[in-house]
Formats: structure tokens, C-alpha cells, sequence
């Protein structure tokens, strides 16, 4: 996938830890002239406003449009719609369940259901620890279906600052992996 391509995605934001990965995500993807569509679960309104102390209202500068998490008649519901990918960050264990078994209980189930049948690119940032059997099974199911598994785990070789500085590092390998061309990242050169 190239970067010209990639011009409208679908963030899902659920309810696990890890709001501070969303809006990195968000700005950076703002930066680049993405247009993104999202969706929050209860639970991730929750935790936002405990991580964060904000509303995903707060953050509608960063966003096209904030969908009902209600909503089958959204756009993302159907494979018609033209989105080019979604990231679910951060994706809680009961998402993840719910995807990979074709459980299409909300908007954000279905949405990542239209993007594996649409063999679109689907990343799920799945944030728990530590990770029992189920999680593993379910993990290498929606692998197997065409999604791509990346857990926000830190790097810390371009030494963070910041949390910011950390979430945005992790933001710009989403990037990355959608195929966008991502300036000013810290890359790995080799050596010590």
C-alpha cells in the first residue's frame, strides 16, 4: 500500500488502557493529510476521560466525523464504503474476541468485519497483560483472517522524553504499517 492510497481510514478507540495512543495517532494522522472517521465504545469514552480528562468531543479537530458506536447505517457498516484501512488502538480483549469470532455486536465489530471481508488492512493495537489462552487463540484467529496484531509495546533506542514522545513514536510504526510516509521518525540504524 502507498501513501497515495491511503486517504480516509477508520480509528476505533475501545476500552482498554491506552487513550494517550489514540490522539498520537490522531495528530499524527492529521498531519499527514489523513481523513479519519471514528468510532468509540462506551468503555473507551470511559477510559479516555480517565486517562486523558477529555471527551472524544474534545478531540472532533482531529476527526472527519465521530460515529455512533449504535450505528449500523454509518457508512463503515458495508464494504460499499471506501475506506482504506482501520486501526483499532487501543483494542480491548472483548474486541478483539468479537472480531475475530465475527461477532458484530456494535459499529466497530462490524466495521473491522467489512475490512477482513473486504481484505482491507485491519490493525488491532491489542493492549492486556498477561495474555491468557483465549486471548492467544483469538489473536491468531483474526491473524489468520487477514489482520494485523500490534500491541503498543514501547521502544525506547530514540529515548522518549515523554509519554507523548513515546506515543507518538509507536503512532508513526502505525504509520508505517499503512503504508504512509512518515517524516521525522527515529528509525533504527543498526549498531550500538
Amino acid at each position: 500500500m502507498n501513501r497515495d492510497s491511503v486517504k480516509r481510514i477508520i480509528l476505533a478507540i475501545t476500552g482498554a488502557s491506552g487513550s494517550l495512543y489514540a490522539r498520537e495517532f490522531l495528530r499524527l494522522m492529521q498531519e499527514l493529510d489523513v481523513e479519519v472517521h471514528g468510532i468509540v465504545s462506551a468503555a473507551g469514552r470511559e477510559v479516555m476521560g480517565f486517562e486523558l480528562a477529555c471527551t472524544p468531543e474534545d478531540l472532533a479537530d482531529l476527526v472527519h466525523a465521530w460515529y455512533p458506536v449504535s450505528d449500523f447505517t454509518a457508512a463503515m457498516a458495508s464494504g460499499s464504503s471506501r475506506f482504506d484501512a482501520m486501526v483499532v488502538l487501543p483494542c480491548s480483549m472483548g474486541s478483539l474476541a468479537a472480531i475475530a469470532n465475527g461477532i458484530s455486536a456494535n459499529l466497530i465489530h462490524r466495521a473491522a468485519d467489512v475490512m477482513l471481508k473486504e481484505q482491507r488492512p485491519l490493525l488491532l493495537a491489542v493492549r492486556e497483560t498477561p495474555l491468557n489462552r483465549t486471548h492467544l487463540r483469538n489473536m491468531l484467529k483474526v491473524q489468520e483472517a487477514g489482520a494485523l496484531i500490534c500491541p503498543p509495546m514501547p521502544a525506547f533506542y530514540h529515548r522518549p522524553r515523554s509519554l507523548e514522545e513515546m506515543a507518538r513514536f509507536f503512532a508513526c510504526r502505525l504509520g508505517d504499517l499503512l503504508g504512509l510516509d512518515v517524516p521525522a521518525v527515529n528509525r533504527w540504524a543498526g549498531g550500538i
